[in-house]
């Protein structure tokens, strides 16, 4: 059966602006016979990198918000930290970074909680016996709340492709040592030239796999991989860059595993979730990048579904069906009508994974497209 997904183009006039759109897109959907009175609800978005211009609009998020507070739930906005170094590598920097780009909690009735907590480490292990996961790392109140909401700026990724609800909700609902699992890395790379051996991911290290090969200041970092549980704590502790993360993995393999994560969020709340995707500056590369790359089309809508997977494969359609943008990053052999994000990110497989999250029971590639 092909699922149901709710689609607005943005047309607004000044009767139906755009908080009543959004709310009469929503109630399309039904999600709100799926909330309880009380249910503490996560809204899991993107607050933006440093530098970034394009994440969702906090005046948005805001009609979302309303949305769910009148279903009876009781919303708070989301993340969890990043592996690399920026601004959302832990819990203090990460919140200050949404108060700048004006997630402010009192304004929009809805704390922000960096869901993996102060240093990434608040996590629970979720059974999900996937194709490539056993035990997924979500972050602990993502995991805690009674209901999920994914909300998402539908865009281009340099690994996966395209970030939608399902990347939103299998890469960053999972913990360092999570995001680490999914990157097929069992610990970090050395670069030995960067250190400063000042020992500070030593002491970070509970699993004492890491150590100075000579005295604090003229050592420089090794590593028992043995040892090495994966947990992604020295990325934070490191300040000079002498851990890194190798990105270099099976794509494919890796959106198996980003779908297994997927499953371990969503599973466990036992009751259908909302994903709504905004299809608007639709810009090659993700929200994490630092910076916003000329969109590769025009905006085209948002869009509303309780199946993560059909809202991905609409929204990307319509991407695909929507005139190209110049200039952009689209190369000068792009022909219109074809896949956009291949044509930027082309190590990616044809399905983006898709195929796989349907065959586990995300849900369907199937869709039907309502217009509200």
């Amino acid at each position: 059966m092909p699922s149901n997904v709710y689609f607005w183009n943005l047309r607004a006039s000044m009767k139906s602006p755009f908080a009543k759109r959004i709310a009469k897109l929503l109630r399309a959907t039904g999600a709100a016979e799926h909330v309880n009175p009380g249910d503490l609800t996560a809204v899991k978005l993107h607050f933006g990198e440093e530098g970034t211009t394009t994440f969702l609009r906090p005046i948005w998020v805001r009609a979302v918000l309303d949305y769910i507070r009148a279903a009876g739930g009781r919303p708070f906005l989301t993340d969890a930290s990043t592996l690399y170094v920026g601004h959302r590598g832990e819990a203090v920097s990460h919140a200050l970074l949404a108060q700048r780009h004006g997630f402010d909690g009192l304004a929009l009735g809805a704390p922000v909680i960096v869901a993996d907590g102060l240093k990434g480490q608040h996590q629970v292990a979720v059974p999900v016996h996937g194709k490539r996961i056993e035990t997924a790392y979500i972050a602990g109140d993502i995991h805690a709340a009674d209901w999920f909401v994914s909300l998402n700026h539908f865009k281009g990724h340099e690994l996966a492709g395209y970030g939608g609800a399902l990347k939103n909700i299998g890469m960053g609902c999972a913990s360092k040592q999570g995001k680490m699992q999914q990157h097929l890395t069992t610990g970090p790379s050395l670069n030995r030239d960067d250190c400063i051996g000042c020992g500070l991911c030593v002491t970070a290290c509970a699993a004492e796999a890491l150590a100075l090969d000579g005295p604090k200041g003229e050592g420089r970092i090794t590593i028992d991989q043995e040892r090495c549980v994966g947990c992604g704590g020295c990325f934070l502790a490191c300040k000079s860059g002498g851990l890194v993360i190798d990105w270099r993995t099976n794509v494919g393999e890796f959106l198996e595993r980003m779908m297994d994560y997927a499953k371990a969020v969503l599973e466990p709340k036992g009751r259908p979730c909302l994903h709504v995707n905004f299809v608007v500056d639709v810009i090659p590369e993700c929200d994490c990048a630092g910076y916003s790359d000329a969109p590769l089309c025009p905006d085209i809508g948002v869009l509303a579904s309780l199946d993560p997977v059909a809202v991905d494969q609409a929204s990307l359609d319509l991407v695909n069906r929507a005139p190209a943008s110049s200039p952009s990053k689209l190369p000068l052999s792009y022909q219109p009508g074809e896949d956009k994000f291949r044509a930027v990110h082309g190590h990616v497989p044809e399905d983006f994974g898709l195929g796989y999250a349907e065959e586990i029971g995300l849900g369907s590639r199937a869709y039907e497209l309502i217009k509200t």
